[in-house]
Protein backbone atom coordinates (compact mmCIF):
# COMPACT_ATOMS: atom_id res chain seq x y z
CA UNK A 1 0.00 0.00 0.00
CA UNK A 2 1.17 3.52 -0.82
CA UNK A 3 1.32 5.96 2.11
CA UNK A 4 -1.02 8.29 0.23
CA UNK A 5 -3.70 5.60 0.26
CA UNK A 6 -3.72 5.91 4.06
CA UNK A 7 -4.43 9.63 3.87
CA UNK A 8 -0.86 10.68 4.56
CA UNK A 9 -0.05 14.13 3.13
CA UNK A 10 3.66 14.33 3.97
CA UNK A 11 6.22 11.68 4.83
CA UNK A 12 9.96 11.65 5.47
CA UNK A 13 11.29 8.39 4.05
CA UNK A 14 14.32 8.06 6.30
CA UNK A 15 17.03 5.81 4.89
CA UNK A 16 18.54 5.10 8.31
CA UNK A 17 19.20 1.49 9.22
CA UNK A 18 16.89 0.07 6.55
CA UNK A 19 19.45 0.88 3.88
CA UNK A 20 22.60 0.75 6.02
CA UNK A 21 22.93 4.48 6.74
CA UNK A 22 23.74 5.31 10.38
CA UNK A 23 21.31 6.90 12.76
CA UNK A 24 21.65 7.73 16.43
CA UNK A 25 24.85 8.33 18.32
CA UNK A 26 25.44 11.37 16.15
CA UNK A 27 24.82 9.62 12.85
CA UNK A 28 22.83 11.65 10.33
CA UNK A 29 19.32 10.70 9.37
CA UNK A 30 18.57 11.38 5.72
CA UNK A 31 15.92 10.74 3.10
CA UNK A 32 13.42 12.40 0.77
CA UNK A 33 10.27 14.15 1.91
CA UNK A 34 7.30 13.21 -0.26
CA UNK A 35 3.99 15.08 -0.53
CA UNK A 36 0.46 14.19 -1.57
CA UNK A 37 -1.32 15.83 -4.48
CA UNK A 38 -2.96 18.18 -1.98
CA UNK A 39 0.33 19.58 -0.69
CA UNK A 40 2.54 19.19 -3.76
CA UNK A 41 1.62 22.60 -5.26
CA UNK A 42 3.06 24.31 -2.18
CA UNK A 43 6.33 22.35 -1.99
CA UNK A 44 9.34 24.65 -1.55
CA UNK A 45 11.87 24.71 -4.36
CA UNK A 46 13.93 22.92 -5.40
CA UNK A 47 11.94 19.71 -5.74
CA UNK A 48 11.58 16.73 -8.03
CA UNK A 49 8.32 16.42 -9.97
CA UNK A 50 7.20 13.21 -11.65
CA UNK A 51 5.12 13.16 -14.81
CA UNK A 52 2.41 10.65 -15.62
CA UNK A 53 4.83 8.56 -17.73
CA UNK A 54 7.22 8.23 -14.78
CA UNK A 55 9.81 10.70 -16.00
CA UNK A 56 11.29 13.06 -13.40
CA UNK A 57 11.92 16.78 -13.64
CA UNK A 58 14.14 18.79 -11.31
CA UNK A 59 12.39 22.08 -10.52
CA UNK A 60 14.92 24.57 -9.19
CA UNK A 61 13.15 27.94 -9.25
CA UNK A 62 9.66 29.27 -8.62
CA UNK A 63 9.49 30.31 -12.27
CA UNK A 64 10.10 26.73 -13.37
CA UNK A 65 7.31 25.63 -11.03
CA UNK A 66 4.78 27.68 -13.00
CA UNK A 67 1.25 26.49 -13.52
CA UNK A 68 -0.78 25.44 -10.53
CA UNK A 69 2.29 25.25 -8.31
CA UNK A 70 2.80 28.04 -5.76
CA UNK A 71 5.91 27.15 -3.73
CA UNK A 72 5.95 28.81 -0.30
CA UNK A 73 9.72 29.22 -0.14
CA UNK A 74 13.10 27.71 -0.86
CA UNK A 75 15.16 25.00 0.82
CA UNK A 76 18.80 26.01 1.16
CA UNK A 77 20.08 22.52 2.06
CA UNK A 78 18.16 20.52 -0.50
CA UNK A 79 20.79 17.84 -1.02
CA UNK A 80 20.96 17.01 2.69
CA UNK A 81 23.42 14.31 3.77
CA UNK A 82 24.60 13.39 0.29
CA UNK A 83 27.03 10.79 1.56
CA UNK A 84 24.15 8.91 3.15
CA UNK A 85 22.27 8.80 -0.15
CA UNK A 86 25.30 7.41 -1.96
CA UNK A 87 25.78 4.78 0.72
CA UNK A 88 22.11 3.76 0.60
CA UNK A 89 22.15 3.56 -3.19
CA UNK A 90 25.27 1.38 -3.13
CA UNK A 91 23.58 -0.89 -0.58
CA UNK A 92 20.46 -1.24 -2.73
CA UNK A 93 22.39 -1.92 -5.93
CA UNK A 94 24.66 -4.49 -4.27
CA UNK A 95 21.77 -6.44 -2.75
CA UNK A 96 19.18 -6.14 -5.49
CA UNK A 97 15.44 -6.53 -4.99
CA UNK A 98 15.70 -10.11 -3.72
CA UNK A 99 18.49 -9.22 -1.30
CA UNK A 100 16.56 -6.29 0.16
CA UNK A 101 13.54 -8.51 0.68
CA UNK A 102 15.72 -11.11 2.42
CA UNK A 103 17.31 -8.50 4.66
CA UNK A 104 13.88 -7.19 5.68
CA UNK A 105 12.54 -10.67 6.39
CA UNK A 106 15.63 -11.56 8.45
CA UNK A 107 15.29 -8.36 10.51
CA UNK A 108 11.67 -9.18 11.31
CA UNK A 109 12.54 -12.80 12.08
CA UNK A 110 15.35 -11.78 14.45
CA UNK A 111 13.12 -9.35 16.34
CA UNK A 112 10.43 -11.98 16.80
CA UNK A 113 13.08 -14.52 17.88
CA UNK A 114 14.17 -12.17 20.68
CA UNK A 115 10.54 -11.65 21.61
CA UNK A 116 9.93 -15.40 21.88
CA UNK A 117 13.09 -16.06 23.91
CA UNK A 118 12.65 -13.18 26.38
CA UNK A 119 8.90 -13.04 26.88
CA UNK A 120 9.03 -15.24 29.99
CA UNK A 121 11.47 -12.95 31.85
CA UNK A 122 10.83 -9.46 30.42
CA UNK A 123 7.46 -7.73 30.07
CA UNK A 124 6.24 -7.16 26.53
CA UNK A 125 4.33 -3.97 25.85
CA UNK A 126 2.25 -5.57 23.09
CA UNK A 127 2.45 -9.32 23.71
CA UNK A 128 -0.34 -10.29 21.30
CA UNK A 129 1.07 -8.49 18.29
CA UNK A 130 3.97 -9.76 16.16
CA UNK A 131 7.08 -7.61 16.19
CA UNK A 132 8.28 -6.00 13.01
CA UNK A 133 11.98 -5.04 12.93
CA UNK A 134 11.95 -4.02 16.62
CA UNK A 135 10.64 -5.67 19.78
CA UNK A 136 9.33 -3.46 22.58
CA UNK A 137 9.66 -4.27 26.28
CA UNK A 138 8.75 -2.12 29.30
CA UNK A 139 9.92 -1.93 32.92
CA UNK A 140 7.13 -3.89 34.62
CA UNK A 141 9.43 -6.88 35.07
CA UNK A 142 11.69 -4.65 37.20
CA UNK A 143 8.96 -3.60 39.65
CA UNK A 144 10.09 -3.98 43.25
CA UNK A 145 13.76 -4.52 42.34
CA UNK A 146 14.94 -0.93 42.69
CA UNK A 147 16.38 -1.17 39.18
CA UNK A 148 15.22 1.26 36.50
CA UNK A 149 15.30 1.05 32.72
CA UNK A 150 18.37 3.31 32.76
CA UNK A 151 20.10 1.10 35.35
CA UNK A 152 19.39 -2.00 33.27
CA UNK A 153 20.68 -0.37 30.10
CA UNK A 154 23.87 0.89 31.76
CA UNK A 155 24.57 -2.61 33.08
CA UNK A 156 24.50 -3.86 29.50
CA UNK A 157 27.59 -1.75 28.79
CA UNK A 158 29.59 -3.81 31.29
CA UNK A 159 28.51 -6.91 29.37
CA UNK A 160 29.83 -5.53 26.09
CA UNK A 161 26.56 -4.34 24.56
CA UNK A 162 25.44 -0.89 23.51
CA UNK A 163 22.15 -0.20 25.32
CA UNK A 164 18.91 -0.40 23.45
CA UNK A 165 16.73 2.64 22.77
CA UNK A 166 15.39 3.70 26.18
CA UNK A 167 12.15 5.45 27.15
CA UNK A 168 10.86 5.48 23.59
CA UNK A 169 8.13 5.36 22.43
CA UNK A 170 6.88 7.80 25.05
CA UNK A 171 3.50 6.07 25.40
CA UNK A 172 5.21 3.07 27.05
CA UNK A 173 6.51 3.52 30.60
CA UNK A 174 10.16 2.54 30.96
CA UNK A 175 10.34 1.44 27.33
CA UNK A 176 13.19 -0.74 26.09
CA UNK A 177 13.16 -0.90 22.29
CA UNK A 178 15.47 -3.59 20.91
CA UNK A 179 16.34 -3.78 17.22
CA UNK A 180 18.57 -6.74 16.34
CA UNK A 181 18.74 -5.91 12.58
CA UNK A 182 19.19 -8.54 9.88
CA UNK A 183 22.94 -8.98 10.27
CA UNK A 184 23.11 -10.88 13.58
CA UNK A 185 23.52 -14.65 13.55
CA UNK A 186 21.43 -16.93 15.72
CA UNK A 187 24.50 -17.66 17.85
CA UNK A 188 24.98 -13.94 18.54
CA UNK A 189 21.28 -13.49 19.28
CA UNK A 190 21.44 -16.38 21.75
CA UNK A 191 24.47 -14.83 23.46
CA UNK A 192 22.58 -11.55 23.74
CA UNK A 193 19.51 -13.31 25.15
CA UNK A 194 21.60 -15.18 27.71
CA UNK A 195 23.14 -11.87 28.83
CA UNK A 196 19.76 -10.19 29.29
CA UNK A 197 18.35 -13.19 31.13
CA UNK A 198 21.32 -13.11 33.48
CA UNK A 199 20.79 -9.38 34.11
CA UNK A 200 17.13 -10.01 34.89
CA UNK A 201 18.12 -12.72 37.37
CA UNK A 202 20.58 -10.39 39.05
CA UNK A 203 18.05 -7.55 39.23
CA UNK A 204 15.44 -9.78 40.83
CA UNK A 205 18.08 -11.28 43.11
CA UNK A 206 18.61 -8.05 45.01
CA UNK A 207 21.66 -6.64 43.22
CA UNK A 208 20.20 -3.18 42.68
CA UNK A 209 23.30 -1.43 44.03
CA UNK A 210 25.54 -3.02 41.41
CA UNK A 211 23.14 -1.88 38.70
CA UNK A 212 23.18 1.70 39.96
CA UNK A 213 27.00 1.64 39.89
CA UNK A 214 27.10 0.49 36.26
CA UNK A 215 28.88 0.88 34.01
CA UNK A 216 31.84 -0.07 36.16
CA UNK A 217 34.16 -1.43 33.47
CA UNK A 218 33.67 1.32 30.89
CA UNK A 219 36.23 4.10 30.28
CA UNK A 220 33.67 6.63 31.52
CA UNK A 221 31.39 6.27 34.51
CA UNK A 222 27.75 7.24 34.53
CA UNK A 223 27.11 10.96 34.38
CA UNK A 224 24.83 12.88 36.71
CA UNK A 225 22.43 13.71 33.88
CA UNK A 226 20.14 15.88 36.00
CA UNK A 227 23.01 18.03 37.23
CA UNK A 228 24.49 18.23 33.73
CA UNK A 229 21.17 19.57 32.42
CA UNK A 230 20.69 22.06 35.25
CA UNK A 231 24.29 23.19 35.58
CA UNK A 232 25.88 22.90 32.13
CA UNK A 233 29.55 23.87 31.87
CA UNK A 234 29.63 26.41 29.07
CA UNK A 235 33.01 28.06 29.67
CA UNK A 236 35.39 28.48 26.76
CA UNK A 237 39.14 28.05 27.09
CA UNK A 238 41.07 29.87 24.37
CA UNK A 239 43.65 27.69 22.64
CA UNK A 240 47.02 27.74 24.35
CA UNK A 241 49.62 26.37 21.95
CA UNK A 242 52.35 26.06 24.59
CA UNK A 243 50.09 24.14 27.02
CA UNK A 244 48.77 21.95 24.20
CA UNK A 245 52.33 21.09 23.10
CA UNK A 246 53.27 20.17 26.66
CA UNK A 247 50.22 17.95 27.04
CA UNK A 248 50.95 16.26 23.72
CA UNK A 249 54.55 15.60 24.77
CA UNK A 250 53.39 13.85 27.93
Amino acid sequence: MRPGDLGVDAMHINLHKTFSTPHGGGGPGAGPVVLSDRLAPFAPVPFVRFAGDGTAEFVETRKQAAGSATPFGRITAFHGQMGMFVRALAYMLSHGADGLRQASEDAVLNANYLKARLRDVMSLSFPDRPAMHEVLFDDRFLEGTGVSTLDFAKAMIDEGYHPMTMYFPLVVHGAMLIEPTESESRAELDRFVDTLRDLVTRAKGGEAESFRAAPARAPRRRLDETRAARQPVLTYRPPDEETDRAAAAE
